[in-house]
Parts: structure tokens; C-alpha cells; sequence
């Protein structure tokens, strides 16, 4: 059984940083799977914050470039996302994805792990 298991968020002020982790477990050949974050503030869709293929190649969403930084340990099969200079609309739950390169039908989600940015 997969399983994603977000942790790292927490109550940050204004310009703080925060490290999210991602550790997943269950999952066979981590290193083929394109993993992302994502995040969902009260009453607004679910948006992506970043994401990581499996060839190295990174994406950003425009709220988060320059501040945001995925990265991935196909060691540890554990995905992070480093979070510098927060402001107060990054608050949001944030969640882990992964999806399989390979078998499209495998796409799994963390329970997600609160981020507040608030002085």
C-alpha cells in the first residue's frame, strides 16, 4: 500500500522559511515517479507549487519562483519542498503527489500538512 506522509508545516511569520517533507513508502522504483506539491487555501481549488520529473526537470508556479525549491532523495524516497521568504497568501494546506511515469493510474496523495504564514 502507498502512502505519502507529508510533514515540516507549521506557523511561520512573514518572511520566515519552512522545509516540507514528503516520505513515501510502499512504493516501488521512486525514481520513476514525477513528484509535486501542491496547495489548497480555505475556499480556493487546489493549485500546484512545484513539481519534479523524472529527468530532473523542475516547474514552478509564478507565486513561488525564486522562493520555492523542490528536491528529491531517491534514496530516502522522500521529495521536499524549501520555502523562503513566506508571506501571508502562502498559508494553505500543502500536499505531496505522486505520479507513476509509467502506469498513469498510479497517482497518490499525502493528507497534506498546514502551512501559516502570520505575525
Amino acid at each position: 500500500q502507498v502512502q505519502l506522509v507529508e510533514s515540516g508545516g507549521g506557523l511561520v511569520q512573514p518572511g520566515g522559511s519552512l522545509k516540507l517533507s514528503c516520505a513515501a513508502s510502499g512504493i516501488i522504483n521512486f525514481s520513476r515517479y514525477t513528484m509535486g506539491w501542491y496547495r489548497q487555501a480555505p475556499g480556493k481549488q487546489r493549485e500546484l507549487v512545484a513539481r519534479l520529473t523524472t529527468n530532473g526537470i523542475t516547474n514552478y508556479a509564478d507565486s513561488g519562483k525564486g522562493r520555492f525549491t523542490i528536491s528529491k532523495d531517491n534514496i530516502r524516497d522522500t521529495v521536499y519542498l524549501q520555502m523562503n521568504s513566506l508571506k501571508p497568501e502562502d498559508t494553505a494546506v500543502y500536499y505531496c503527489n505522486a505520479k507513476d511515469s509509467y502506469y498513469l493510474a498510479n497517482d497518490y496523495w499525502g493528507q497534506g500538512t498546514q502551512v501559516t504564514v502570520s505575525s
